[in-house]
């Protein structure tokens, strides 16, 4: 349990700087294009020229523009990561068997089976969380139910609430239980939910 905490605190962690590196980069929404700043460059030397104002072999002095580099820590980056590490970790659940094949006294819920499962729904929520910090202006439902954004959260959410209910059903058992059909239509559905924002 105590491990579990751990991951917890540290996905708490990464999403508290994730939500920092958002708050530096809300900051900056109003830089200017490269085109808008030589636009902006450029608009006094046209006036000039309707002036009258001509020098001769003066050819205007253009900074070169350093080459833009997005950060690579973005809220958005983080959210995709996030989701392709849950997908992952649910097909890893998935194909591995459970480790115990007792059926009738206490079954062993930390095997690679269980302790992927577990770190699947803590990534499942976690990328919920990041997906409503990081684009919760994209959820609108005048656009439609069938918008890719709108079924991106409901699938999303949806899916990983049904993916997380699995591994809770699961983990709180000590004998077996069934849940791989409802954690994998949970996955099959944040899946689709990917597909449609790519």
């Amino acid at each position: 349990m105590k491990s579990y905490r751990k991951l917890g605190l540290a996905c708490l962690a990464w999403l508290v700087l994730a939500g920092a590196a958002l708050a530096g980069e809300n900051e900056s929404l109003d830089l200017l294009t490269p085109a808008q700043e030589y636009a902006q460059q450029a608009l006094p030397m046209m006036l000039a020229e309707n002036a009258g104002v001509v020098r001769a072999n003066a050819a205007p002095a253009v900074a070169a523009q350093p080459e833009f580099d997005p950060p690579w820590l973005t809220g958005s980056n983080m959210h995709l990561v996030l989701g392709l590490a849950t997908l992952v970790g649910a097909a890893a659940t998935a194909i591995s068997p459970p480790s115990d094949d007792n059926t009738t006294g206490p079954r062993n819920r930390n095997g690679f089976h269980g302790t992927a499962g577990k770190v699947t729904g803590v990534l499942a929520a976690a990328t919920v969380a990041s997906g409503f910090v990081v684009h919760w202006n994209d959820f609108h439902l005048e656009d439609g139910w069938t918008d890719p954004d709108n079924l991106h959260v409901i699938l999303g959410a949806t899916g990983a609430s049904m993916l997380g209910y699995a591994v809770l059903k699961s983990a709180g058992s000590s004998t077996k239980t069934s849940h791989a059909a409802l954690a994998e239509l949970g996955a099959l559905g944040m899946l689709i939910g990917v597909k449609l924002t790519w």
